[in-house]
């Protein structure tokens, strides 16, 4: 499952309600087709045609003004401070993220342009200015009020502002983590396989017992094991 579709999974499993909006239609058939041939030694190599053919129509869609981008550029960097040396949510182009999982989930759409506009009203009449030209303590004290849901009712019921936070608070730290700042924020080198030496070599002279030379030749070479393995542009295993 590649990334778009697990966080997909994630956030809908939620239970974050909204309406649909309406899409746009693909370009052609040959849509499919370019986009495989533009998408060489890029990350969507290994996407299906009609994965790619459904890319390049969301990445050419827009839904956020440029306003709302801003903003949320401001609340992601609320929720997930930059961290050095790596970077934050902007480094990791987790704005771009959200925009790009609210067109691939137009039921969030409702949610995240509601509550855009939520944070506005807020700030405006409590500190009458929009909320990314308000203080860090200023966003912070508007999104204190909204940062907690009540865990004993549906999230679905309560109201739309809470639903945002929950929401882009979920979407901030999905991107993040999924992007390769977040990664390289982690530490994450990859999956690390177990490497077993065999059986020491006094416990073999206890039970009079040892390895077979012969045998021991077709093992792999331990001394190899740190060595990182290299990849052409194609995904193929060099060496």
């Amino acid at each position: 499952m590649d990334r778009r579709k697990s966080i997909q999974t994630i956030i809908l499993g939620a239970g974050a309600s909204a309406l649909a909006f309406h899409g746009c239609k693909t370009d052609g058939p040959d849509t499919a087709k370019d986009a495989v041939a533009a998408a060489e030694n890029t990350h969507y190599f290994g996407r299906t045609p009609e994965e790619l053919e459904l890319i390049e129509k969301l990445n050419a869609e827009q839904l956020f003004t440029e306003h709302e981008m801003e903003t949320i550029a401001i609340l992601s960097t609320v929720i997930l401070p930059p961290r050095e040396p790596n970077g934050g949510p902007i480094e990791a182009e987790v704005p771009e993220f959200i925009e790009f999982m609210g067109k691939d989930i137009p039921e969030l759409q409702l949610t995240l342009k509601g509550g855009l506009m939520w944070l506005d009203h807020k700030s405006n009449t409590d500190f009458g200015t929009e909320f990314k030209l308000a203080t860090l303590d200023q966003q912070k004290q508007i999104l204190d009020t909204i940062c907690y849901h009540d865990i004993e009712k549906p999230l679905d019921v309560q109201p739309l502002e809470i639903q945002f936070f929950y929401l882009m608070r979920g979407l901030t730290v999905c991107g993040y983590y999924s992007s390769k700042v977040g990664v390289a924020e982690l530490g994450y080198k990859g999956n690390t396989p177990s490497v077993w030496d065999g059986v020491p070599e006094d416990v073999l002279e206890q039970h009079g017992v040892s390895y077979d030379p012969e045998w021991v030749a077709k093992c792999i070479d331990q001394s190899t094991r740190n060595e990182i393995a290299t990849w052409d542009e194609k995904g193929n295993l060099l060496t």
